[in-house]
C-alpha cells in the first residue's frame, strides 16, 4: 500500500511515484486519440479532478486551454467549501492554471445558468417532480453551449474530469463505466448525445480517486486534496426548500395529505416540501408506516400509502437520448430490447425492458422497482455488456404493482 501524505493538513493523500505520473499522463494521450499539439479545452471546475485532467493534457504535449463557467454568485456559495464554481473555485481554477502555464477564461453563464438549471429545478417541484439539477447542467450548460466554446476557440475536443470512458467502435462512440466504479458518473452523463460525445474525452477514465489526488500532490497543484463538492452547488446550505420558497413562492399552498384509500390524514404547509418515496416528516399516524407514493400538485394533494405500493411496474421516458447500436431508442422500444434501467445515482441498475406502448418510450421492469419519482432520470445499460451506457431519459409517469 502507498505511504500516506498531508497535503496543507486537509486530508490524507497517497504518493505516488514518478512512473505513476508518466502511466497517468500516457493515459490521459490514449483517451484524447489527437496528436501531440492538438488543441483541447480543459473544463475546469476548481476541484481537483478537471485540474488534474489540465495538468495531464499539458504534460501530455497538448495545446491545452482552461476554460472556467461562473454560474451563480450567491453569497453564501462564496464562503461554502465544496461548492463548485462560485467565487474560490474560480480562484483555484485560475492559480491552477498558472501554476500549470496554460491559458485559462471565466466564462459568465449565470443567466443560462438559472434559466436551464435553477428555474427549471424550482418549476420541477412545483409539479411534483424530483429534479436532478447535475444531469441539466451537464446536459444544457456544460455538455451544449461550452461545447460551443470550445469548437469556436479551435480545439479539437473538449476534456473534462468526469470519471466515464469514451471508447470508439465501428464509426460510433460509445459511453463506458470509468475504472473507479465507487466514482462512476455515467448515470449523470446519459443525456449526452452520439455528436457530443465524439467531440469529448475523459482522462480520468483509468484512474481512481486516490491516484488522482496523488497525481495532483506529485504534481504540486494546491488543491490536491480540496474536499469533493457534496451539495446541489447552487444551494450551498443544503437547504434546497428555502431557495423553491424564495422563487416559487406559490408552492407554499397548503393542502391535504390523504391516504391511497381515500382517508383525509392531515394536512401539510406546501407540496414542495415531499418527494416520492419520502417517509420522515409526514406528521399523520395510522399505526402502521406510511410514505408519499404521489404528488398531485394540480389538487395540492400528498398521497401516502404503504411500503409496496411504492413498488413500480413501468414507467414513461421523456426527453430521451440514445447511444445504443439501434438507430433511435423508438427502434430499440419497439424491439423490445433487455435493458438495465437505473433510476436513481445511489440504485442499482434493475433488469427490464424498452416497449413502445401507445407511441411512449417505455421502461418495463422485470420485477417491481420502489421509489420511481417522476422527473428523476432513468439511464439504460447493456445487460450484455453492463460496462456501457445506452442512453435513457426523464421519467415522465409511473405504472404502479397491482397488489
Amino acid at each position: 500500500m502507498a505511504a500516506m501524505t498531508l497535503v496543507e493538513d486537509f486530508c490524507p493523500v497517497p504518493d505516488i511515484a514518478r512512473t505513476d505520473i508518466d502511466a497517468a499522463v500516457e493515459s490521459a494521450r490514449a483517451a484524447v486519440g489527437l496528436p501531440v499539439g492538438a488543441r483541447v479545452v480543459a473544463a475546469m471546475s476548481g476541484g481537483v479532478d478537471s485540474t488534474v485532467v489540465a495538468a495531464l493534457l499539458h504534460k501530455a504535449g497538448y495545446d491545452v486551454v482552461g476554460v472556467t463557467l461562473q454560474l451563480y454568485d450567491h453569497g453564501a456559495a462564496l464562503k461554502k467549501k465544496g461548492a463548485c464554481c462560485a467565487g474560490q473555485d474560480i480562484h483555484d481554477a485560475r492559480l491552477a492554471a498558472d501554476m500549470i502555464g496554460i491559458p485559462h477564461y471565466v466564462l459568465d453563464y449565470e443567466s443560462r445558468f438559472r434559466d436551464a438549471v435553477i428555474d427549471q429545478f424550482a418549476d420541477s417541484y412545483l409539479k411534483g417532480q424530483t429534479p436532478v439539477p447535475c444531469i441539466r447542467c451537464n446536459q444544457t450548460v456544460k455538455f451544449r453551449d461550452l461545447l460551443d466554446v470550445a469548437r469556436d476557440l479551435g480545439a479539437e475536443a473538449m476534456a473534462t474530469g468526469h470519471y466515464v470512458r469514451r471508447a470508439v467502435a465501428g464509426n460510433r462512440s460509445q459511453m463506458r463505466k470509468a475504472i473507479d466504479h465507487s466514482r462512476d458518473q455515467s448515470y449523470f452523463l446519459f443525456a449526452t448525445t452520439q455528436d457530443q460525445l465524439d467531440y469529448l474525452r475523459f482522462p480520468l477514465a483509468d484512474l481512481e480517486k486516490p491516484q488522482v489526488r496523488g497525481v495532483a500532490a506529485e504534481l504540486g497543484l494546491k488543491i490536491a486534496a480540496k474536499p469533493d463538492s457534496q451539495d446541489i452547488c447552487f444551494v450551498p446550505s443544503g437547504d434546497y426548500r428555502t431557495l423553491i420558497d424564495r422563487l416559487r413562492p406559490q408552492g407554499r399552498e397548503a393542502g391535504e395529505i390523504v391516504h391511497m384509500d381515500g382517508r383525509v390524514l392531515g394536512q401539510h404547509a406546501g407540496i414542495t416540501d415531499y418527494t416520492i418515496g419520502q417517509r420522515r416528516g409526514l406528521n399523520v399516524a395510522v399505526g402502521e408506516p406510511l410514505f408519499v407514493t404521489r404528488l398531485e400538485p394540480e389538487t395540492r394533494r400528498v398521497v401516502v400509502g404503504p411500503r409496496e405500493a411504492l413498488l413500480t411496474a413501468s414507467l414513461t421516458l421523456e426527453e430521451t437520448n440514445w447511444l445504443g447500436d439501434e438507430a433511435t431508442i423508438t427502434e430499440a422500444a419497439e424491439a423490445n430490447i433487455p435493458v438495465l434501467a437505473r433510476v436513481r445515482s445511489t440504485r442499482q441498475p434493475s433488469p427490464a425492458r424498452l416497449a413502445l406502448i401507445d407511441g411512449d418510450i417505455c421502461v418495463v421492469f422485470n420485477e417491481g422497482e420502489e421509489g420511481v419519482a417522476p422527473g428523476q432520470a432513468c439511464a439504460l445499460y447493456d445487460p450484455t455488456d453492463t460496462e456501457r451506457i445506452l442512453g435513457g431519459g426523464f421519467i415522465r409517469d409511473t405504472n404502479a404493482v397491482v397488489v
